[in-house]
């Protein structure tokens, strides 16, 4: 860890056509060698695909989707007396978010649809339903951190 000042948060600027912060981070998070142009092509098109088989708003689905993907616990490594210990803690809320987004952004990658619109708004939707692998990925780190809750007094 650095010992000079604590870096500074970037802010990002809202989407132009839903004017919306997390929007952005989740086209960020899909962007490959800075083509933004490209994501937003991507998630533009898969909000279109939601829109068009489940006729509601794809942004407030979008966001019942991360609700439903953010973790509320995770395990860190704490190493005490030689011996390294998975401890339980909560998650900020930041890194809730962007750990709901990293995991439906990958298991959106590791899906047989053809086009990446298709697999983003495929993964939207299950994680609206509280099915696919990005939930399924919450449940397992809940499931870790329940399995080591004898662990949680070694917290800092």
């Amino acid at each position: 860890m650095s010992r000079r000042r604590a870096a500074t948060k970037r802010e990002v600027l809202p989407d132009h056509k839903f004017k919306d912060l997390i929007l952005t981070k989740f086209m960020n998070r899909i962007m490959q060698d800075g083509k933004k142009s490209v994501s937003e092509r991507i998630v533009y098109g898969a909000f279109d695909i939601v829109y068009n088989k489940t006729n509601k708003k794809p942004i407030d689905f979008f966001h019942e989707a991360l609700d439903n993907v953010k973790p509320n616990l995770e395990v860190r490594s704490r190493r005490v007396g030689g011996a390294t210990y998975q401890v339980p803690m909560e998650v900020r809320p930041r890194r809730a978010q962007t750990l709901a987004m990293k995991w439906i952004v990958d298991s959106a990658l590791k899906r047989n649809e053809k086009t990446m619109k298709e697999r983003i708004a495929s993964e939207i939707m299950d994680a609206h339903n509280n099915k696919g692998n990005a939930v399924k990925k919450r449940e397992e780190t809940h499931k870790m951190a329940e399995a080591n809750r004898a662990f949680s007094h070694f917290r800092w």
